[in-house]
């Protein structure tokens, strides 16, 4: 656990370790508007976190050094991505300097005296807490949150309402090197939604059963005064709803729940469907995002304000008016023809899905799909298999030799190669690439007029977008 401290006065130095991670990013532009002089350091800067931290004029230090904590500051956060030896938190810990973890921050200094509304889950948690602020936020009831992307409809990823509810993503992800426990357990939940919950973080989970270890002992924390919102679609959320004290208020698509999805229409511009309740329809939804599991993010949000007795012509106005995510299905241009669409899918069940709501949407163009295996689960051969099923829906498949790979153990690493090979005998074109530049070239030497580009990682990807649209505005 982290070391004992007060909390300091306004004006005091905070220094965030790790500060380009969505939380820490919002956790630092919360704290500046409380009045603190924020600093921070990080390894990867890259869009849209660092031009985020930019423009609230916050200095990053690239890399950690201890010189990063000098003059020493009255407080250090330390975000789960520094671990315990960091040259940065080996000096300090021989400083003594105070520090807490970004969770107990973000309890200690944003969601005091607030009711927390958690949304987490495998997948959709970024959205659905976006989506469940905008429509608190329509509703005229001025909501706080912290969510893991810069929401459109706001322009960034933080608010300090004045309201009484704070959004939170709970992430089941370890809080930091001195406390193991999931982000999560940390933010006292009243409104609790799960969207789904699959095996993920190999490098912390051994299996489901500790995942599900993690969300029972969320649901546990659930007040008899609150509600758990679940997808009741999920067959691992179903099985853990035995002994739940809290009230249940179920969502799905597959089958009849206390607000269930019916009529879907994919349009051009927009996806229309239908909220049944108790078998009449509930209210009838128009919303620029597509694919099922945007579906699903809206009917877990939908929940939300359903039990906060929002009306549902102002959820209707919210979900219309909703503009997504940067980087979650992002169209970020058109070029010669070609569409690109930035994601962060980086799960298998996040990939599939990304790439099927893609190929509904342009069911009459090619689609290729670029996949950077990034994280600590996609580097490792626990998915390998998995991910060979995830392309089903794509006509192209590029990917590059993942990076870092020293850090994992030479038999659980994950083989690009294999996976081309998988893909291959699946019956889809599929190319490897040793680097990413060469990825960059060899796909500008595949796409062609009338391809949707869709790219897929949770990291900057060597800035390949940017770097991809400039090249195809310069004619390849």
């Amino acid at each position: 656990m982290a070391n004992r401290f007060h909390i300091p006065p306004r004006g005091a130095h905070i220094h965030l370790m790790g500060i380009c991670g969505v939380g820490m990013s919002s956790l630092a532009g919360m704290l500046k508007e409380k009045g603190y002089a924020i600093t921070g350091s990080d390894q990867d800067t890259y869009p849209p976190m660092s031009t985020f931290l930019e423009n609230l004029s916050i200095p990053v230090k690239k890399g950690y050094s201890p010189s990063n904590l000098n003059p020493p500051p009255d407080l250090v956060v330390v975000g789960n991505v520094i671990t315990r030896d960091n040259p940065e938190s080996d000096a300090l810990l021989q400083l003594g300097l105070p520090y807490i973890s970004m969770p107990q921050a973000l309890r200690r200094f944003a969601m005091d005296k607030k009711r927390s509304i958690t949304i987490a889950g495998t997948h959709g948690k970024t959205t659905t807490s976006a989506l469940a602020a905008w429509i608190l936020e329509i509703a005229g009831m001025k909501p706080s949150f912290m969510i893991g992307g810069i929401a459109k409809n706001f322009g960034c990823n933080f608010k300090l309402g004045t309201g009484q509810y704070f959004v939170i993503e709970g992430d089941e992800y370890d809080t930091a090197f001195f406390d193991k426990r999931p982000k999560f357990l940390h933010y006292d939940p009243y409104i609790t939604v799960i969207t789904g919950i699959e095996f993920d973080h190999a490098d912390i989970y051994k299996g489901i059963e500790e995942i599900k270890d993690a969300f029972r002992s969320l649901i546990e924390m659930i007040p008899a005064e609150g509600v758990l919102c679940e997808n009741r679609d999920d067959p691992v959320i179903l099985d853990e709803m035995n002994g739940v004290k809290c009230p249940l208020s179920t969502y799905a698509i597959k089958r009849e729940a206390d607000l269930y999805a019916r009529d879907i229409v994919i349009g051009a511009n927009e996806t229309e469907f239908s909220v049944l309740q108790g078998g009449k329809e509930y209210l009838r939804l128009a919303t620029e995002l597509y694919g099922d599991h945007n579906i699903y993010n809206i009917l877990a949000a939908l929940s939300v304000g359903f039990h906060l007795h929002i009306e549902p012509e102002t959820i209707a106005v919210a979900i219309k008016t909703f503009k997504g995510i940067k980087r979650r299905l992002e169209a970020i241009g058109n070029y010669g023809d070609i569409l690109v669409i930035d994601d962060f899918a980086h799960h298998p069940t996040a990939v599939k899905e990304a790439t099927r709501a893609v190929k509904n949407r342009y069911q009459d163009r090619r689609l290729v799909a670029v996949f950077e295996p990034r994280t600590n689960s996609s580097r490792r051969s626990v998915f390998q298999d998995a991910y060979a099923a995830s392309f089903i829906y794509a006509d192209v498949v590029a990917l590059p030799e993942p990076q870092r790979m020293e850090k994992i153990p030479l038999h659980e690493r994950f083989s690009s190669t294999k996976l081309k090979e998988d893909i291959t005998k699946q019956g889809t074109e599929a190319h490897y690439f040793p680097n990413n530049d060469d990825l960059l070239d060899g796909v500008l030497g595949l796409i062609r007029p009338g391809d949707v580009m869709l790219i897929m990682s949770n990291g900057p990807f060597d800035n390949i977008q940017e770097r991809l649209i400039q090249r195809l505005k310069e004619g390849g």
